[in-house]
């Protein structure tokens, strides 16, 4: 089962001017942004990336720049892949509006208390619903894929949005898409989730600096391999650790 991490993109304008940038476009990282993703890309050097792949989005995409701009301990990292399921809720009629505004409107009360239920108004506005569906998906079919192609032990990273990260994460915990908004996703920061056969595993949440070293791939011969296969099953008691 490889390692996902989910990671937000860093700080941006938008961001600072309490707007919701949505898919608008030419929304970039503010100075600070760029600072925090440099930042996590000399967190995550000493992982072995198999894969980056990243929401469409002009503030995710300068984000994964910055992750492959720092070499891994074996060398260039991967080019990220666009992926556009993994792109920004689709805000609708609420996009670029200011968030102390949006507040005052009546869905704002639904998207706090009953998101699952909560489609953003327009002809282009989107489900959190139907979100949470197509960034599941997406993640999982290119967590299969990295698994096909780099092994079970594999490292990979999404480089995404804080409501989308917050929706997979409920997906991997089990809990309904209404209690997500008790999840948190802070700019450039990651959370760490591998995907089981029987259930995924939620390792870390919403980590803006700790060591990340931890996660990358251990070294053993093939008997020691046979023995430690990864498993569905939790361990009881809580285990050693990493």
């Amino acid at each position: 089962m490889p390692t996902l991490l989910l990671v937000r993109h860093g700080r941006t304008t938008a961001n600072t001017a309490g707007v919701l940038a949505g898919w608008t476009p030419g929304v970039r990282l503010d100075e600070h942004g760029e600072q925090q993703a440099a930042a996590l890309a000399t967190r995550l050097a000493p992982l072995p990336l198999a894969a980056v792949v990243t929401s469409p989005l002009e503030r995710c995409r300068q984000t994964a720049e910055a992750l492959g701009a720092v070499p891994g301990p074996d060398g260039p990292r991967p080019a990220a892949v666009v992926e556009d399921r993994l792109g920004e809720v689709r805000y609708g009629d609420w996009t670029g509006r200011e968030l102390k505004s949006l507040a005052r409107e009546p869905l704002w009360k639904t998207v706090q208390a009953h998101p699952s239920a909560a489609v953003f108004p327009g002809a282009d506005g989107e489900g959190l619903a139907a979100m949470q569906h197509r960034a599941v998906a997406a993640v999982r079919e290119h967590d299969a894929r990295v698994a096909a192609e780099h092994g079970e032990d594999a490292v990979w990273v999404a480089v995404t949005h804080g409501d989308v990260i917050k929706a997979l994460l409920a997906d991997a915990l089990g809990m309904h898409l209404d209690l997500f908004q008790r999840l948190t996703a802070d700019p450039c920061s990651v959370s760490v989730v591998r995907y089981a056969p029987l259930r995924p595993f939620v390792l870390r949440t919403n980590d803006s600096g700790g060591d990340l070293a931890g996660f990358a791939p251990r070294r053993r011969g093939r008997r020691r391999a046979a023995r430690t296969a990864p498993s569905s099953d939790a361990v009881v008691g809580g285990g050693a650790g990493a």
